[in-house]
């Protein structure tokens, strides 16, 4: 069977990563073509302001070299560049003459620098700051010139400026806003960060317009509109970026301030797909590493036939990359957006956090001097979390090093944001793997590869993971409560594997402060134990009678009567799920909807936590999805020919959550935290999908029994 064409126009990060997530899902569909007008394999753009700082070298940036490329099949051409892409017959031209067709075309063309209208911007002399092109500029001149200047102070013009300082130029840094970061900081943290670097040899022209560059055919300087002027041999411009959007348009695809895409980076014209920088999502062009990549698992999915959860957005993120700074700021963080939750400043540490919340939930933070917390208060925000939870350990100050933090971080927190890598990952690669070392871990998980931002993090779980060693406990997790410092899983173990016949027993051996408990472990001791030992009698007698489990499904018409299983019977799926869950406890409510068509769609099959929905294929069975706000929508879990499949697929996967979960936990956030991917694997082997499914109808005809019930089955809605 021949394979698809499938051509990448743009050879950086954001469209290679959508290859490595293709190649991950199905590597024998596409025969794969990339075109890149820079003449180098993919390089990490991020890092170049540390190769400017001698952090790093321009071998070193490089993801993806000229081997990756040829092991994989993957014909590259560099240093080309599309001029058309050709809608209607599928295809598309170059530059140089080269005419290849496709079937499926991701567009990956990124952004360039934002050139202000200045007078003489366009002299010898006069550069931007994007490509490896430019950071072997800069250095060209450090070896001749001395004196430049960085006309914006924005993130990547402080990250440039720091780079011409280690070259051993003198540097300027001209912004047009009375503070530095000033979209990113507030005032103090500003006022932190301008020191730090005036310590460092920077100088600043702060609230300078910029009239025009002077000199008559290289740049000799700037003036400014109040006449004032500064000299300079080299001048750097960084004041934003501009998608690159212009083959798209010629093309006739749909583009605003970059080129629209849908939730599942689909642009306007069938078979053509944009990704990163130069695409627009909702009204918004991201230029941050981690939404690029969330982008390109997305579209990765969508382009081999696997549309599952949509992209709904991002929450964008800034971390300085300067030696010696520590900034990060995210969410909303100025007064008139939301209130102060906390605002602590310590002088002689030279460190400052505040953070912000609306309506109870926090929304906004920014760290100095210390940013160990980045990607846990990330997290806070990303899930417009409430405020009680800053009370952790940590939120309020205290020992709130990496190191402190490392240790109590759960062990499915995500670390590294770009590349979706959790704290386990890099605890399993230290001490099941034997890796020593943050580059070591690096390279087998990933973790800190991309923008580098949580590399202090990810050397802090290295060190801790390595001072416990292989064979000792070196995951934590947050207790279930105040009441005791045991976690879930531990106390899922202990149930598990010795019952007890009494709760305050069970208390007293895992050391409870107090052996009475309180409403939240209490619960989570009795349904564990209803899990493990249904036939506990005195520790199950306190659970909870409520009916975990409801149903929402077409209303039946009177006298329908349930009747053998056949295609796209909703009636018997209905009834034989009620029959199999309705009568068990499960870690946290379940809502169920059911439909024979999408026509009807009760409620919202898929905004449920299992939606079950008839299509042309057979049974769609969703999770994962809830209506709350913000909305998230089910992933796809699996496909069913026949009545009988579906159900014993959405029985094996509420059994499995029953298990899997711990008490109190959502739907959404277990399938999140154990992976659509394991969960799918688990429930297609046919073993273990009936083994779920034969535990679960035995519990339910268990509790029947004991309870005198003929049917242990929730009303629906």
């Amino acid at each position: 069977m021949s394979r698809e064409k499938l051509i990448v126009i743009g050879n950086g990060m954001a469209g290679i990563k959508c290859v490595e997530e293709i190649i991950k899902l199905a590597p024998e569909k596409f025969q794969i073509t990339v075109f890149g007008n820079e003449p180098h394999p993919n390089y990490n753009r991020i890092l170049l302001s540390k190769v400017l700082q001698g952090d790093s070298s321009i071998e070193s940036i490089v993801i993806n070299d000229w081997s990756w490329y040829e092991e994989r099949g993957i014909r590259l051409y560099t240093g080309e560049t599309v001029n058309h892409i050709h809608t209607d017959s599928k295809y598309i031209t170059t530059i140089s003459g080269i005419r290849a067709e496709y079937n499926s075309l991701i567009i990956a063309t990124g952004s360039s620098a934002f050139i202000p209208p200045i007078a003489g911007v366009h002299k010898s002399g006069v550069i931007s700051f994007r490509s490896i092109k430019d950071c072997k500029t800069m250095m060209d001149y450090a070896k001749k010139y001395k004196k430049a200047a960085v006309i914006g102070g924005g993130l990547l013009g402080l990250e440039a400026a720091r780079g011409l300082l280690h070259l051993g130029m003198e540097t300027d840094v001209i912004h047009n806003a009375p503070y530095l970061m000033n979209r990113q900081l507030d005032r103090i943290s500003s006022d932190m960060l301008r020191k730090e670097l005036e310590e460092q040899g920077m100088r600043f022209w702060l609230s300078k317009e910029t009239e025009s560059i002077t000199g008559l055919n290289r740049a000799k300087g700037i003036r400014f509109t109040n006449g004032s002027t500064l000299e300079a041999d080299l001048i750097v411009i960084s004041v934003g970026i501009r998608p690159n959007v212009e083959l798209a348009k010629q093309s006739g695809i749909a583009t605003n301030r970059a080129i629209m895409v849908d939730d599942f980076m689909r642009t306007s014209k069938p078979h053509i797909y944009a990704v990163g920088e130069c695409a627009e999502h909702r009204g918004v062009a991201y230029g941050l590493v981690a939404p690029l990549y969330e982008q390109g698992k997305v579209l990765a999915k969508s382009i081999c036939g696997n549309p599952s959860e949509p992209y709904l957005g991002s929450v964008p993120y800034a971390q300085l990359k300067v030696s010696g700074v520590e900034v990060f700021s995210v969410g909303e963080i100025r007064q008139e957006e939301a209130e102060t939750a906390i605002q602590l400043y310590d002088g002689i540490r030279g460190t400052y956090k505040k953070v912000t919340m609306k309506g109870g939930a926090v929304s906004g933070v920014i760290l100095f001097g210390d940013t160990a917390e980045g990607m846990s208060l990330l997290d806070l925000v990303k899930r417009e979390a409430p405020v009680t939870e800053l009370n952790r350990p940590s939120a309020e100050g205290g020992s709130s090093g990496p190191g402190a933090l490392a240790e109590m971080m759960p062990d499915r927190e995500t670390v590294c944001v770009c590349n979706a890598v959790q704290k386990s990952a890099i605890m399993r690669a230290v001490t099941e793997d034997g890796l020593q070392t943050t580059d070591q871990v690096r390279d087998r998980t990933k973790a800190s590869s991309s923008c580098g931002g949580c590399r202090p993090m990810v050397a802090a779980i290295v060190q801790y993971a390595l001072r416990y060693g292989k064979g000792e406990a070196a995951v934590t997790a947050f207790p279930i409560c105040g009441c005791t410092a045991v976690s879930h899983e531990r106390l899922k173990e202990t149930i598990e594997g010795k019952p007890l016949t009494a709760t305050h027993e069970l208390m007293a051996a895992l050391d409870w402060k107090s052996l009475s408990g309180c409403s939240i472990c209490s619960a989570a001791i009795h349904y564990y134990s209803a899990l493990y030992h249904p036939q506990a009698a005195d520790l199950t007698s306190n659970t909870t009678d409520e009916c975990r489990f409801s149903l929402i499904a077409e209303p039946l018409s009177p006298g329908t009567k349930s009747k053998a299983p056949t295609e796209f019977d909703s009636i018997y799926v209905r009834t034989k799920l009620q029959q199999s869950c309705g009568g068990l406890l499960f870690p946290a409510p379940v809502k169920a909807a059911i439909t024979s068509s999408s026509i009807h769609n009760p409620a919202g099959v898929l905004v449920q936590d299992i939606g079950i929905t008839g299509a042309p294929a057979g049974w769609e069975i969703y999770g994962g999805g809830h209506a709350e706000h913000p909305v998230k929508q089910g992933q796809l879990i699996a496909i069913a020919e026949s009545d009988a499949v579906a159900l014993s697929l959405s029985v094996a996967y509420l059994q499995l959550y029953r298990e899997r979960a711990e008490y109190g936990e959502a739907v959404w956030k277990w399938l999140e935290r154990e992976g659509i991917i394991e969960v799918r694997e688990q429930l297609l082997d046919t073993t273990y999908r009936m083994a779920l499914a034969g535990r679960a109808r035995a519990a339910a005809i268990g509790k029947q029994s004991k309870e005198g019930l003929g049917v242990g089955i929730c009303s629906s809605h």
